[in-house]
């Protein structure tokens, strides 16, 4: 009996790990589907519905890569942050001056997604070890000053094969990039709601 309750253990251990697996390798994939979008990048404010808002198709900043690969999953960081925020509004940067949360835009600022990963996500280790940062991964970045910058960690490795790629906005569209290490690591998250 007892063996036959370890074996039905080591099953579920291993149905959980595999779903596990499967979230993050799905969101490397629609991380790696919205590159196929022509995007320009556009960091203006834009009025959007709730929930399940986005800004139209074509325009994106970095924020909206990470929103739209999870949207994609059935997850809307809109509304999850937007909540979060109306009951935790204290915990968040005041870096823009608001006194409440706006819907439109709250979850479109990595400051912002970087406490709510903190908060809900499992916060990794920021190294310079390359095989620690996995598909599925969020990292943000300093691009210098006060500028801060996310993306998507992809299952398709670097051409030296020692790095996974990154799914962004830096600029130039929703695009994939060898760049990890191309800028100072400030956050390392894994998030499945």
């Amino acid at each position: 009996m007892k063996q036959i309750q370890t074996i039905i253990l080591l099953l579920w251990i291993s149905i959980q790990l595999h779903g596990q697996e499967s979230f993050y390798d799905r969101l490397s994939v629609s991380a790696i589907e919205l590159t196929k979008q022509n995007v320009d990048y556009d960091a203006s404010y834009f009025t959007i519905g709730y929930p399940n808002g986005d800004v139209p198709s074509n325009k994106g900043v970095c924020t909206d890569v990470v929103i739209r690969a999870y949207r994609k999953l059935g997850i809307d960081l809109q509304k999850e942050v937007h909540e979060d925020m109306k009951a935790n509004f204290s915990m968040y940067p005041k870096i823009w001056g608001l006194k409440r949360p706006d819907r439109n835009i709250d979850h479109r600022r990595v400051p912002n997604l970087m406490v709510f990963f903190e908060r809900y996500g499992i916060v990794k280790p920021i190294t310079n070890n390359p095989t620690d940062y996995l598909p599925g991964d969020l990292v943000c970045w300093n691009l210098g000053g006060a500028v801060t910058h996310i993306g998507i960690v992809i299952n398709n490795k670097s051409r030296d094969g020692k790095r996974y790629q990154i799914v962004h906005n830096i600029g130039r569209g929703q695009m994939m990039e060898d760049c990890l290490f191309d800028f100072k690591i400030i956050g390392h998250y894994r998030y499945q709601k």
